[in-house]
């Protein structure tokens, strides 16, 4: 009988540590925009170039880093990102390490609210698609040219999927152990 009562608990830890290994995998990709550059007027980044690359996706986490000496992240309209105008923003961040988890499809614009640099190409447009299931449909569905996953995307759903791999492996050696210790 006390047998199985440990049995159960093996079933028990295993369950957690699935559930555990679910909810990381359920994690967005980060970016950081501009690369190794950063959030800067130094270099010439292009940051439109920078987004083209990327795949964005819901709960990914979008990274400012800069110096917050010299620049801002600013959240704007459509209108004050064509027009350069900070005047009234969405939300502002001055850490120089801002992260900001994408909730939501469609465009999410930031600038940097410091005069001049907006107009040198300080500013980037997050595009989130909203990707439409294929099947039978009564209306025509506009296709749309998703661009191939980033290369950040791809390397957290690895580190993603070989943290699955190492926690699974570490149970079974675990309940292997524990199950031999027991006969």
């Amino acid at each position: 009988m006390e047998k199985k009562s440990s049995h159960v608990g093996y079933y028990f830890m295993f369950f957690i540590i699935l559930i555990s290994s679910v909810i990381d995998l359920s994690t967005g990709a980060v970016h950081s925009v501009g690369d190794s550059a950063g959030w800067t007027t130094i270099g010439n980044v292009d940051y439109k170039q920078w987004a083209a690359t990327k795949n964005f996706q819901l709960g990914d986490v979008i990274v400012f880093v800069y110096h917050p000496q010299f620049h801002n992240v600013m959240q704007v309209t459509h209108g004050g990102y064509k027009a350069c105008n900070a005047s009234s923003p969405i939300s502002t961040h001055t850490t120089g390490n801002d992260t900001i988890t994408v909730d939501s499809y469609g465009h999410h614009f930031f600038l940097c609210g410091v005069p001049g640099h907006c107009q040198a190409g300080q500013k980037v447009d997050i595009n989130v698609l909203r990707i439409v299931p294929a099947g039978p449909s009564s209306e025509p569905v506009a296709q749309v040219k998703v661009p191939a996953p980033s290369p950040s995307y791809a390397a957290a759903q690895s580190t993603l999927c070989l943290q699955a791999w190492i926690t699974i492996t570490i149970f079974l050696t675990i309940f292997h152990i524990l199950s031999y210790k027991h006969t």
